[in-house]
């Protein structure tokens, strides 16, 4: 099996900086694109910004220019560099990659469970 784990998140005030890890375990032969995701309270999950295998990256018109999507393949690792925070970021952020497991002749999609960011005014 695969596994996806945050961390990283907590509490900081507005204009600080966060940075998050996801870290990816179990049989992996590759991770296609990884992506995060958010979800402020009382709100629909929403996309964040997305990396590809080849370092590729896209961003939500909300957040481009203050985070920082990358990763780091050979420790299965994606990470997302949050600057310049607004009370507005405040949400659950989820990890997601479509990840090839041994013998699997395609990749499979997983979540982590998802970790929290406040930003204070």
């Amino acid at each position: 099996q695969v596994q996806l784990v945050e961390s990283g998140g907590g509490l900081v005030q507005a204009g600080g900086s966060l940075r998050l890890s996801c870290a990816a375990s179990g049989t992996i032969v590759s991770i296609n694109a990884m992506g995060w995701y958010r979800q402020p309270p009382g709100k629909q999950r929403e996309l964040v910004a997305t990396v590809t295998s080849g370092g590729a990256t896209n961003y939500a018109d909300s957040v481009k220019g203050r985070f920082t999507i990358s990763r780091d393949n050979a420790k299965n690792t994606m990470y997302l560099q949050m600057n310049s925070l607004k009370p507005e970021d405040t949400a659950v952020y989820y990890c997601n990659a479509d990840v090839r497991s041994s013998f699997m002749p395609f990749a499979k999609n997983y979540w982590g469970q998802g970790s929290q960011v406040t930003v204070s005014s």
